[in-house]
Order: structure tokens, then sequence, then C-alpha cells
């Protein structure tokens, strides 16, 4: 069957609001790739590769009105002006071997790396994750994901119970798993979500390690550490319940905020937590702290 798509080339400002109305009006995938002439191949160690632009590529079913698509998002992205954009038709092999023609393995701080499943591992004694675009994206191309699992790579999670709450592909989860967790939630309030996570895991060959839940059916328990890939209004939204999730001591992890956001969901977090500074890439942020004791709720 073949589908309309709408590619829009824009800022990493602009790229997650866009990405997220995209979805509010009937995309039924969306991805963020390299919209730039500079193609940026393995980074140096310890440092993520940036992007000068983005490609906002949004996939409708045939019958979509786009027109009064379109219409919407101009309506309601704040962005002046509007990104430029073109509209084409693809069928359903054509798109995904487009993206995945874009999507190549990424080295993610010292020994971490995404692997598409078309390419042999650089290096086969690296923490090697495997994954492909789907339904459900997550692949480490966006700078949320990247600051994710540098800080993954960095601080492993040797025997630790982990959350990753807004699992999407299950990239996190996965990365915890083969990084030393003894048990990993993975939450998504997308029942796709839940289906590319876990076949993502079996893929991985980590499928006992990780259980995928919708929020509604999570059962309340204290874990290590809790990683949230999101956006800075759910975040600040779940605090308090993220910090009925974790042990005394346990860490949090949060992402999905641009720069300007950033203040206010740390605003929130530092009820809570012992916040430690900011980290921002190609203008997100990467905000994480360790629960205090002895909080009463």
């Amino acid at each position: 069957m073949p589908w309309n798509q709408l590619t829009f080339i824009t800022n990493a400002e602009v790229a997650e609001e866009l990405s997220d109305l995209l979805h509010d009006y009937g995309a039924v995938a969306v991805t963020l790739k390299e919209g730039g002439a500079d193609e940026i191949f393995e980074p140096p160690v310890g440092e993520t590769p940036l992007w000068q632009d983005t490609k906002v590529v949004g996939l409708f079913e045939l019958d979509q009105n786009i027109a009064a698509t379109i219409a919407l998002l101009k309506e309601n992205l704040g962005a002046t002006p509007f990104p430029a954009y073109k509209e084409s038709r693809v069928e359903d092999q054509d798109w995904e071997r487009a993206w995945l023609a874009d999507f190549k393995p990424m080295k993610f701080g010292r020994n971490l790396w995404i692997v598409p499943s078309e390419f042999e591992p650089e290096d086969h004694s690296a923490v090697n994750i495997f994954l492909d675009p789907g339904l459900a994206f997550g692949t480490g191309t966006h700078p949320t994901t990247a600051l994710c699992l540098a800080w993954l790579d960095e601080h492993k999670t040797d025997g630790q119970e982990v959350i990753d709450y807004g699992c999407g592909s299950g990239v996190l989860a996965i990365a915890a798993a083969k990084l030393g967790a003894k048990s990993i939630s993975a939450v998504d309030i997308d029942p796709q979500a839940l289906v590319a996570t876990d076949s993502n895991a079996e893929k991985n060959k980590v499928p006992g390690n990780i259980k995928s839940y919708l929020p509604e059916d999570f059962p309340k328990k204290a874990a290590d550490l809790l990683l949230a890939n999101i956006l800075a209004n759910p975040l600040m939204d779940l605090a308090e319940h993220f910090t009925e999730l974790l042990k005394d001591k346990g860490q949090i992890v949060l992402s999905g905020i641009l720069e300007e956001q950033a203040e206010d969901v740390l605003a929130v977090y530092q009820v809570y937590y012992d916040m430690q500074p900011a980290e921002v890439l190609n203008g997100w942020v990467m905000l994480r702290g360790t629960k205090r004791q002895a909080l009463v709720f």
C-alpha cells in the first residue's frame, strides 16, 4: 500500500515539537534524520554526532488530507518562519529502505554502539545494540537519546533494577540490559512502542531482562535507576510519581528537554532530588539527580 510522506528541514529546537504534532495529526510513523549537507561518520571517543539541520519525516495513510495537515501545523507550530517541506508518495518497502539507507552504526561514549542489522559491528568486543528504524523510533540519532546512551555507557547498570519510562523502541532498556542491569521495566503509553521494545529485546537476546507495560498496568516497585526520555511537560507532571518508583538514593535521568525548558524542569525535581548540572547537546538537555532519603508522600 502506498503512503503519503511529508519531509521537513528544520533545526533541533523545532524538530521535537514538529514530531509531536505530526503524531497528533495522524502520522503513523515519524523519524528524525540528518538534514544538512555535511555527513558525520564515527565521532571521536566521548563525543556524539551533531547535525547542523534536522530532517523530520512523517508517514501518513493515503487518504490523509495533507493540505489540512499542513494548515494545522502552520496554525500550531511555534516556529517562524514555517519550515521548508515537501510532499511525496512512497511504497511500503521504499520508505523503510530509504530510512535504513541513512542509518549507520553510531558510537556513544567509549564502548556503546547502535548497529543496524545490515551492518557488521565495527568492534565485536564493544556493547553492540542491534536496532533498525520502525514504527516506534528511538535509534540514538536524536540528541535526547544520544545523551542518555552516553550517560549509560559511562555509568553502567550492573545488578540494578531499571525503569525506562517512555521506552519507544526500547533502546535505553536494551542498553541497560546489555550493560548489566538485573531487570528492566519498559513503560510507554503507545502499545506499538511495547511491540517494538519486545521485538528489539528479542533481537538483542535480552528478552528475559525486559518486561514491557502500559502505564496503567505497571506495578509499582522501587528501582535503582529511572530513565525518562519524553518531553518537559510530562516530566514535570510525573515528578512525584517517578519519585515513588525509586529507592532512596536511586538515580533519575531525564531528557527530551529543550534548553529553555531546563530551569522549569529542574525546579520541580529539586524538591525530591539532589540534582547535578545539566548536560546540553545541540539545544537539548539531560538532567540527572539522586533521590533524597526518607521522603514522605
